[in-house]
């Protein structure tokens, strides 16, 4: 009994070194999690360009020197896709501006109401020129989100014109006006959008941009007819993942929390449709069915959701049918006006399958620059010191600047080269040729 208590007392003073030594493996371990997950070892650095030696992309690269330095995210939580992509989807910007535009309805033959926000400039433009951004956002969204605005508001101040389209059935307080809503890639709102500013200001050069699915739409626009290339002088897409068949099998794989991130989306989702359920199943014309809207209830992912609702709007017979005819990926080598594609590779939206298509393209293409970053997560690209993000990203100032470069190169050109490309558009359309991926 004695050797007992003594092995007790013997022990006892060991007891707390021995919980001391449990905290600080504790300890040890959080912070291993928080360097991993924050992925703070990650050093930063310029973007990845590739592109063709062109006279244009020499030119670009010198004057956006944003597309050559380090893109440095704040020091904190900025190497996170994860927290990039969260902050974006909750705040969407911080010290967001409030721009003042007009909103444009437009019937369109289908009985559909597309309407977009007209925001004019707030100064002229560094070259004089009259120029109109025609903005196509990312899914679900319109000209009331924050990063919207955001973007708006800096081009605004950098004397440009912006045109937002309203993706059809996403503004809150707009009813649909025909049994239809906006999909993957139906460009049909956005050609309406143009075709205004076009008649509305003849004089005006137009540079197409889009935000994630919009990145599709625009890329989509510009290919599928070489006449939607008329006055147009570049386009941004930024985020977009190219091609939905592609994609749809890497959205189902928990790799990168892909999966739970699609049941978020396809959560979003559902909620717009059945916001406009009563439009949807009550107009004559609908092919969308009581059956239809108890699969979109048991939906736990975009894909199912595509196919029970979204691809019946144009009558696609399968999912595969509908993700191929509108994906960008078969119409984007058709598009012969300067081309920047921005992609982030800690997007977790995006696999990184799915970039050898911009890559692939910015190598065999004159006039396209594929940039991609380490950091910025899906539309996220916040820039800061240490905690706290500045109002404008990385992405508001790129697009901006590649733009302002363009827009020099143009206005330097000669008149009959600033009008070769039209006259080989309309050679090409009249012709019937097909560039070669």
């Amino acid at each position: 009994m004695a050797t007992f208590d003594s092995d007790i007392t013997t022990f006892g003073p060991e007891l707390p070194a021995m919980f001391d030594g449990m905290k600080l493996a504790a300890v040890a371990t959080v912070l291993y999690i928080i360097v991993r997950c924050l992925n703070l070892k990650s050093t930063t650095a310029p973007p990845e360009i590739t592109y063709q030696d062109t006279p244009l992309s020499r030119y670009l690269l010198k004057s956006c020197p944003m597309l050559t330095k380090e893109y440095i995210p704040p020091l904190l939580w900025g190497k996170s896709g994860h927290l990039q992509t969260a902050l974006y989807g909750k705040m969407g910007r911080v010290n967001t501006p409030t721009p003042c535009g007009v909103r444009k309805f437009l019937p369109m033959q289908d009985g559909a109401t597309a309407t977009f926000d007209l925001f004019e400039a707030l100064g002229d433009h560094s070259t004089g020129d009259d120029v109109t951004m025609v903005i196509c956002p990312g899914i679900g969204n319109h000209s009331e989100k924050n990063y919207i605005r955001t973007f708006v508001d800096h081009s605004q101040r950098q004397g440009y014109r912006c045109a937002v389209l309203n993706h059809l059935g996403a503004l809150p307080n707009v009813d649909l006006t025909s049994p239809r809503m906006f999909t993957y890639g139906c460009t049909w709102e956005y050609a309406a959008m143009v075709g205004y500013i076009k008649r509305a200001f003849p004089q005006t050069l137009l540079v197409v941009v889009g935000f994630s699915l919009g990145g599709n739409i625009v890329c989509k626009f510009l290919g599928e007819n070489r006449s939607n290339q008329d006055r147009v002088i570049c386009c941004v897409s930024v985020c977009q993942g190219y091609s939905a068949l592609r994609a749809q099998e890497t959205f189902l794989q928990w790799d990168q929390c892909r999966r739970l991130y699609n049941f978020v989306l396809a959560d979003n989702m559902r909620k717009l449709i059945l916001s406009h359920r009563s439009s949807l199943l009550n107009m004559t014309s609908s092919n969308i069915g009581d059956a239809d809207m108890s699969r979109l209830y048991a939906a736990t992912s975009l894909m199912q959701i595509d196919d029970s609702i979204m691809r019946k709007f144009h009558g696609y017979s399968s999912l595969k049918e509908y993700y191929e005819k509108e994906s960008c990926v078969h119409y984007i080598h058709n598009v012969t006006v300067p081309l920047l594609l921005v992609n982030s590779s800690d997007d977790p939206l995006v696999h990184q399958s799915l970039l050898d298509i911009p890559r692939t393209l910015a190598e065999k293409m004159p006039d396209v620059i594929f940039a991609l970053t380490h950091h910025g997560g899906h539309l996220g690209f916040f820039e800061g010191a240490v905690l706290f993000p500045q109002p404008l990203t990385w992405m508001d100032k790129v697009i901006v600047e590649y733009t302002d470069a363009i827009c020099h190169w143009e206005k330097g050109r000669p008149a009959c080269q600033k009008s070769s490309r039209q006259h080989m558009n309309s050679f090409l359309q009249n012709t019937g040729v097909t560039l070669s991926g």
